[in-house]
């Protein structure tokens, strides 16, 4: 089975609701969540990093980008998505 594989990322103040609305929002577009990462950090902020597979996804990595983006400034945080592709370019030696 292939898989695509995106990077997010979500920074911000910790408060309630952040992974669910994350999650949710991954959940209606039809990607799969294959690992989760969060944190509280000193002084109360909130650390996600999550892989997902985008294979079956329902919408574009435009559109994914765009979404999440729209979720981050509902929630007053800062969402990254970065394809696998990328990430491993740039950590190539």
């Amino acid at each position: 089975m292939s898989k695509e594989l995106v990077f997010i990322t979500v920074i911000g103040a910790d408060r309630k609701g952040i992974v669910a609305t994350v999650s949710n929002f991954l959940y209606e577009s039809n990607i799969n969540i294959v690992d989760i990462n969060q944190r509280i950090m000193t002084d109360g902020y909130f650390i996600m990093t999550m892989l997902a597979d985008i294979v079956d996804a329902s919408i574009s990595m435009d559109a994914l980008c765009a979404g999440l983006e729209k979720v981050g400034n509902h929630l007053n945080m800062k969402i990254q998505v970065q394809h696998e592709n990328i990430f491993k370019m740039m950590h190539r030696i």
